[in-house]
């Protein structure tokens, strides 16, 4: 089969870089990935996701908890990929293009690249509900929330534009601040629930599957970030050691927490304060700290970093994300566009203006848990594909027998591949008929950018031209 080259023009600035500024890119040992992994996947969704949870009933800890055993088998997947390809970097583009080829490494890169500056505006929109709860600000208005949504999604901008170092630390920063509170309520707040506070097993109003639907939209996104690691393997030292290393122990941590925290959030608050608030973790520690008027705001305070700590780690992801397909030119080649550092400083700017933009148009027409829940199921679609993508190119290479695997390891990797095939399925469908619908279309709107794309790299010469039958000669009567 025909293996494009990649372009000169795109690859070479990188290329030439000096040894001093490579092992500035290479700033992530395990510890610091395994942090960007907890980072990515503990951002503010964990803050809301107890409010989204409870609309399906005390089942969402059940559902909650398949989820997390899916995450984690996905994130044995990534390691195993991450392994075994040569040039993993980006992840489940590159695993999908190593694969099947660039169309569907295009196909892939694109999802993603929606899902990440989609998540990001999701995440931003939790962080609005914490940082009005910061503030004691009551009803604000659309205006209001999205110039804070502004700051939260340029902050992290500005960060990752100094550079990954200084990312690194602030994210290993954030890790701690809101992982030790957040512990501290899993473990601490069992001495406070009251059984009357948790509702009932299907609070749905419909089926059993229609309550599952509700709950594994949300749970699935609060998850998704298991794939940070894989995805910034550039980024990563020993990349094959530590990205399936910093991929179970941030997902084994952060599935712990989930549950745990959840749970206790459902027993604390209310059922009806709990599906009609935002910013539960705020009612929670009241419940704990009834006469303390410093608990709800510390929390809220808390969740503020979190957010902060999640949307850093996610601008790298949405930027490296662009830059790894633009330097095989499946993408606009301003994405591979670097300074000094490495830095893809173009990619950043055009990650943070598009939730900027997507978040202007979902605070002028919605507001409350209506925005969070509508970019949650449009994030979790888009991501399903890619993963879907990454478990069948591992199944592939077992059943094609390319490398030895025999015996227990055989049937242990072809169970994993095969569980992640199934949950990356079951994830789509039971995301509903209206969300897959609007992710289909924007999947086809990347298909329109990748006719343009290709036409390109045929001009160039990088791909082979189809050989197209000749026009018959015109005759004249």
């Amino acid at each position: 089969m025909f293996q494009p080259t990649p372009s000169p023009e795109i690859t070479d600035p990188l290329a030439q870089t000096s040894e001093r500024n490579r092992a500035k890119g290479h700033a992530l040992g395990l510890t610091s990935a395994s942090a960007l992994v907890i980072g990515s996947i503990v951002g503010t969704g964990v803050f809301t996701m107890p409010a989204v949870l409870a609309g399906a009933g005390t089942m969402g800890i059940l559902v909650l908890a398949v989820i997390a055993v899916g995450a984690m088998l996905l994130a044995v997947l990534f390691g195993q990929l991450t392994k075994r390809i040569p040039n993993s970097d980006g992840g489940v583009y590159a695993y999908a293009r190593h694969e099947f080829g660039d169309f569907a490494g295009y196909l892939v890169g694109w999802c993603y690249w929606i899902q990440s500056w989609a998540g990001n505006a999701a995440i931003v929109s939790s962080w609005v509900f914490y940082v009005d709860a910061l503030f004691n600000s009551s009803h604000p208005s659309g205006l209001q929330n999205w110039s804070i949504a502004m700051f939260g999604l340029w902050i992290p901008a500005l960060i990752n534009l100094a550079g990954v170092r200084q990312m690194a630390w602030f994210q290993n920063v954030t890790v701690v601040l809101k992982f030790l509170p957040l512990l501290f309520v899993g473990v601490a707040g069992w001495f406070f629930v009251s059984k009357a506070n948790f509702g009932p097993f299907n609070a749905s109003g419909g089926s059993l599957y229609s309550g599952i639907g509700i709950a594994a939209g949300v749970a699935l996104f609060s998850f998704i970030g298991v794939e940070a690691a894989a995805i910034t393997a550039k980024r990563v030292r020993d990349p094959r050691r530590n990205v399936l290393r910093a991929s179970v122990i941030g997902t084994v941590v952060s599935a712990v927490l989930y549950v745990l925290v959840t749970a206790v959030v459902m027993g604390l608050v209310n059922h009806r304060t709990l599906v009609t608030t935002g910013s539960p973790f705020v009612n929670a520690f009241q419940t704990m700290f009834p006469h303390s008027a410093w608990a709800g705001r510390f929390v809220a305070g808390v969740a503020v970093v979190s957010g902060l700590g999640a949307l850093i780690a996610w601008t790298l992801i949405v930027t490296e994300t662009s830059r790894a397909i633009a330097q095989d030119d499946l993408f606009p080649r301003p994405f591979a566009w670097s300074d000094k550092n490495g830095t893809a400083w173009f990619g950043i700017l055009v990650g943070t203006a598009l939730p900027s933009l997507l978040m202007a148009w979902r605070y002028s027409t919605s507001s409350g848990l209506t925005v969070f829940t509508y970019l949650v199921d449009l994030s979790v679609v888009t991501v399903a594909i890619p993963y879907f993508f990454s478990a069948i190119a591992q199944l592939t290479y077992l059943v094609s027998r390319r490398r030895r695997v025999e015996g227990w390891r055989l049937a242990r990797d072809l169970a994993v591949a095969g569980a992640s095939v199934l949950f990356s399925m079951w994830v789509t469908f039971a995301s509903g008929y209206q969300v897959v619908y609007q992710a289909l279309v924007v999947l086809l709107a990347g298909l329109v950018l990748y006719a343009f794309l290709n036409a390109r790299r045929e001009g160039l010469g990088e791909v082979a031209t189809p050989v197209d039958q000749a026009e018959e000669p015109v005759t004249t009567l």
